[in-house]
């Protein structure tokens, strides 16, 4: 079986935003790039199935700039057999990405498709539910543990009553959430190895996907700062100011 995992260039996790002056997105000069930590699961849980023999092959695929192409290295380092580079300087938007899968995935015919949940840039939490309802298949969202057997796939959600486990048929669309595993460190070797392997360079055109925007952005902003908290001798006074101050009771 063949995997398909998608993966996002985005801004690191550990770099703090700064909004743009004019408030209409946030600054990406010179900020430290890395891959989506959601997808940086998506590539283990492909590997693992790989590793455990429930996969044979595992395909890595990006939408956006050719800068990502550096995200696809850091997943074939991981090892990755293959990378697909959906090359446009357009901003696009979950709908434009899940219409470009499904070509690739028509394309390579995997048996199933690993998509993060959401990317910690925009956190639409989209793609992965477009992607199933354009292609037809079955989904299993947020998933924190996989198993794959019988020509389906058990996968554990967590939801607010606990754990459910649902089984659904494959081909599939999972989506992963930050709790099915802990993402591989790629070794020396292997980034050096990733260097040499070839892309395999598409355009959305190729799919006859327009990149055109169907949002417009109005305004970004930074949040509010938060308040210093107090501290009360009693829970009578507490239970005052609950009521009376912060006005929750």
């Amino acid at each position: 079986m063949k995997v398909l995992v998608t993966v996002k260039r985005v801004v690191d996790y550990n770099v703090k935003i700064r909004v743009k002056p004019d408030g209409t997105g946030v600054e990406l000069a010179n900020v430290k790039m890395s891959m989506n930590p959601f997808d940086e699961i998506s590539v283990e849980e492909a590997l693992r199935l790989k590793e455990a023999g429930k996969a044979s092959e595992v395909v890595v695929v990006s939408v956006g700039p050719a800068k990502a192409e550096e995200t696809l290295r850091t997943a074939l380092a991981m090892g990755a057999d293959r990378a697909i580079l959906v090359e446009t300087d357009d901003a696009v938007e979950p709908l434009a990405v899940a219409k470009i899968i499904k070509g690739v995935a028509e394309a390579e015919q995997p048996g199933l498709i690993i998509v993060g949940k959401q990317a910690i840039d925009d956190d639409s939490n989209q793609t992965g539910q477009m992607l199933s309802a354009l292609l037809g298949w079955a989904q299993g969202t947020f998933a924190s543990k996989i198993e794959i057997g019988d020509g389906k796939a058990a996968v554990t959600r967590e939801v607010d009553g606990g754990l459910q486990t649902i089984e659904i048929k494959l081909p599939a669309v999972v989506t992963t959430d930050l709790r099915l595993n802990e993402p591989r460190y790629a070794s020396l070797p292997n980034i050096m190895k990733a260097k040499k392997k070839p892309l395999d360079k598409k355009t959305p055109a190729d799919f006859g996907v327009d990149t055109a925007a169907r949002l417009k952005v109005l305004k970004t902003e930074e949040p509010g700062g938060r308040k210093a908290g107090i501290k009360v001798k009693t829970v009578a006074e507490l239970v005052d100011k609950l009521k009376n101050e912060a006005g929750v009771l």
